[in-house]
């Protein structure tokens, strides 16, 4: 499973031009679900997601993480995080999962992380969306549950 996480002030979904979801200042997950993998695979994201320390403290340093600033979090479904682009030019899906299981993992991810933050928003499965954001910082994060099991 990968994540795109990015700090932001707010940031917002719109699906056919009406907004869907938003949210203040927190994060944005980018998810994208990569065949074989499982709920310890979600589980691991969003732990990282929940406790990664980059939220700047009293000092100007990061050192808060979401839950120390009781920021909120929305999450989007993103299979493009699986495009393979090393060969030609047009990316290849095929590590992305079935959009079935993919769509019962996403599901999952959102469903754990509910209870534990202030406030969560999501995009649409399988919607065209139209993601905006403002990104503090900026700050971006990469992670990938592959890279640690």
């Amino acid at each position: 499973m990968r994540a795109v996480i990015q700090r932001v002030d707010r940031a917002s979904v719109r699906i056919h031009l009406r907004e869907f979801s938003s949210i203040a200042q927190g994060l944005l997950v980018f998810l994208g679900v990569e065949k074989g993998d499982s709920e310890k695979d979600a589980d691991y994201i969003l732990e990282k997601t929940l406790h990664l320390r980059i939220f700047e403290d009293d000092e100007g340093k990061m050192n808060r993480s979401l839950v120390d600033i009781a920021g909120e979090m929305m999450v989007v479904s993103q299979f493009t995080l699986l495009g393979d682009c090393i060969k030609g030019r047009r990316p290849s899906f095929g590590r992305a999962e079935d959009p079935s299981r993919a769509n019962d993992l996403y599901e999952y991810f959102v469903r754990q992380a509910n209870p534990r933050v202030r406030k969560l928003a999501t995009g649409q499965f399988q919607e065209m969306m139209q993601v905006e954001l403002v990104n503090n910082g900026p700050v971006t994060m990469l992670l990938d549950s592959r890279k640690v099991f």
